[in-house]
């Protein structure tokens, strides 16, 4: 069996993309909307483990690489609730990056595991985003234009994503995306919650 390799991508954010989307829809026709709600998991301590949780579903994926200004990102587990508390101590804590409160159950359900773990902690915070997605292709790339809401603050976001480097370049040049800054999800939930400054 093939290794799957992780793609590597480019993702930016502006109050409205405009022409850029315009270019999009031109290059590609939109082959999907999916519309989800989520909530991350943000650090003061952390951004190399992007912690989000779906359907009562927990996906964590940690940081590989950056090359060219991409970033290059790995699924690091996947876990569902109710999550038994040695699985919190042994693989979701620790991505965090912030010493373990004592857990008094043996194993929690969302709601608990947001409300008597996370919520008192200072340097977390579990934040609410609304994700409306529409799916593009352009230069062989995964490309996506998205209607986002973080705890109802709205913005928007456009993503290049490839294991094909020089392919993902050509793409952001195509959609005149080449002066536009290369932020994550994580990085951008916690600017717009105050958790990191914005750049100057």
């Amino acid at each position: 069996m093939s290794e799957i390799k992780p793609r590597f991508e480019f993702r930016t954010w502006a109050k409205n993309f405009g022409m850029v989307e315009e270019k999009m829809r031109r290059l590609s026709a939109c082959a999907g909307i999916r519309e989800s709600h989520e909530i991350y998991i943000v650090s003061a301590q952390n951004n190399e483990n992007n912690t989000k949780i779906r359907d009562k579903l927990m996906d964590i994926k940690v940081f590989i690489t950056k090359r060219e200004g991409l970033e290059q990102w790995n699924p690091r587990m996947k876990g569902e609730f109710p999550m038994q508390a040695s699985r919190l101590e042994a693989d979701v804590f620790p991505a965090f990056g912030v010493e373990m409160p004592p857990l008094e159950r043996e194993s929690y359900t969302l709601r608990q595991y947001l409300d008597e773990v996370i919520t008192p902690q200072q340097q977390l915070s579990a934040v609410r985003v609304f994700k409306r997605r529409f799916a593009f292709s352009v230069n062989e790339c995964i490309a996506e234009h998205a209607e986002i809401e973080i705890n109802g603050a709205g913005l928007q976001t456009v993503a290049v994503e490839s294991v094909d480097i020089p392919a993902i370049l050509r793409a952001k040049e195509m959609l005149g995306l080449d002066e536009y800054e290369n932020v994550n999800y994580l990085r951008a939930i916690k600017r717009v919650i105050g958790m990191e400054a914005l750049p100057d």
